[in-house]
């Protein structure tokens, strides 16, 4: 089993939920041998294995963990006075690609957590993507000081992309059968960085922009210097809507907060009592928005009576929804939003969900992983025309505390940190003298 780089890919990883990226994975040897990643700035892929075409995938079971997981990270984490969007799907392929290296504890807690099957999400995970995902490679970024023409164009179907990346330090070694998970079950291969330079980061960060068409800034606040892997996802879907509200007919209306207090916003309206399919009970209406050409829609969940919108994402709820759709006459009024969360310490949540030990990573490195950081990012803009949403999720590991060990002749200085002026200066050659000592 060899490994060999792909040079001129314009500054991305070429890895994306659905595309054929990889035209040649690694072919499982059934060996645990790890390679070092010396190849800096070059994707890193290897030979013999193409992506996976599942047959009998547990996507039932998935879906159903990950329909969970996200309304109990929902529940824990969402303020209900603001507003808050959260992507399930990034943060399960994320966690996926982690739990095809994780053992022992790490493993069941996280299948525990995300709800995933016995023999793990990857296969499931593989036939999510080809079943959302509509283009090959990143989704196209707005050119810049163009006016919308959008009124002009016929609605088109729904630009859904899934992108998920590995990011290796220089030197670190990665088992060759974990490879042959991601590259058959997640379309990717690995890229080296030297996460000891400001330039990783910035790295990372442009493959986040291309994935998101440049609605997602950035992953993580910072990485750390002793990060020794970096796993990410990225979600984008751009819909139009199969029936566009009219700009001409969008209103302020009276829009009543959580505290109570009443806002001006402004509000879509259905074009006369438009059909939709519907559903009720006392505690709950909806109705369901679908996107030109696709499977895909949204539910608007209204709550009628005591819950709070929070509860009408619980699974069961989901669940009836779903089973009580029906076509009816539905006098639409929706205000437009446009808004993005951030879950930059992920973990925390985790933890509270279950998800504790997150040091036994033996299927990725021998070396030692530890995750020390996860981070979650998600925007979405709804208007007249459509819906335009974005997600990332971040998964940073070290190899553990670095290690300094000041058992040989070295340097100290003591300094003025916003100046760095050297108050003292000096050097130790040997600790057990104490000759000259003051006094």
């Amino acid at each position: 089993m060899t490994l060999s780089t792909r040079r001129g890919i314009p500054g991305r990883l070429a890895a994306a939920g659905l595309a054929v990226l990889i035209a040649s994975a690694c072919s499982n040897t059934g060996s645990g041998q790890a390679r070092p990643v010396t190849l800096d700035s070059h994707l890193l892929v290897a030979e013999g294995v193409a992506r996976e075409v599942p047959k009998n995938a547990p996507v039932a079971e998935t879906v159903a963990g990950m329909t969970k997981f996200g309304y109990d990270l929902y529940a824990i984490s969402a303020d209900p006075t603001k507003n808050f969007v959260l992507s399930p799907l990034s943060i399960a392929y994320a966690f996926g690609m982690a739990r095809a290296g994780a053992t022992g504890a790490t493993a069941d807690q996280i299948d525990q957590v995300f709800g995933f099957p016995p023999k793990g999400p990857h296969t499931a995970l593989n036939v999510l993507s080809r079943e959302l995902v509509t283009i090959d490679g990143p989704p196209p970024t707005p050119a810049e000081g163009t006016e919308s023409t959008k009124d002009a164009e016929e609605s088109k179907p729904p630009l859904v992309s899934i992108a998920n990346a590995l990011f290796v330090q220089n030197g670190f070694p990665i088992k060759e059968p974990y490879l042959h998970t991601l590259a058959a079950q997640y379309g990717t291969g690995m890229r080296a960085l030297d996460f000891t330079s400001p330039t990783a980061k910035e790295q990372i960060d442009t493959w986040v922009r291309e994935q998101t068409a440049d609605r997602i800034k950035k992953l993580f606040d910072q990485l750390s210097p002793g990060t020794q892997l970096v796993l990410a996802n990225a979600v984008y879907f751009k819909g139009d809507w199969k029936y566009p509200f009219d700009p001409q007919g969008t209103t302020p209306e009276p829009f009543t907060r959580a505290d109570g207090s009443v806002v001006q916003v402004p509000t879509m309206h259905a074009q006369g009592e438009g059909e939709y399919n519907y559903a009720a009970t006392d505690d709950w209406q909806a109705v369901e928005l679908p996107y030109a050409g696709s499977d895909l829609a949204m539910w608007v969940l209204v709550p009628t009576g005591a819950a709070g919108p929070g509860e009408l994402l619980a699974p069961d709820v989901l669940a009836a929804v779903g089973h009580r759709l029906a076509p009816s006459r539905v006098d639409l009024s929706l205000p437009r939003w446009d808004f993005g969360s951030n879950i930059n310490h992920l973990l925390d949540p985790l933890a509270k969900l279950g998800l504790t030990d997150l040091g036994n990573f033996g299927g990725i490195s021998d070396a030692g992983l530890l995750v020390t950081n996860a981070a979650h990012r998600a925007n979405i803009t709804v208007d007249e025309h459509g819906t335009e949403a974005a997600a990332v999720t971040g998964i940073e590991a070290d190899s553990g505390p670095i290690p300094v060990r000041a058992d040989r002749p070295f340097a100290f200085a003591i300094v003025h940190g916003p100046t760095n002026t050297p108050l003292f200066i000096g050097h130790v050659a040997d600790p057990a003298d104490t000759a000259g000592t003051a006094g």
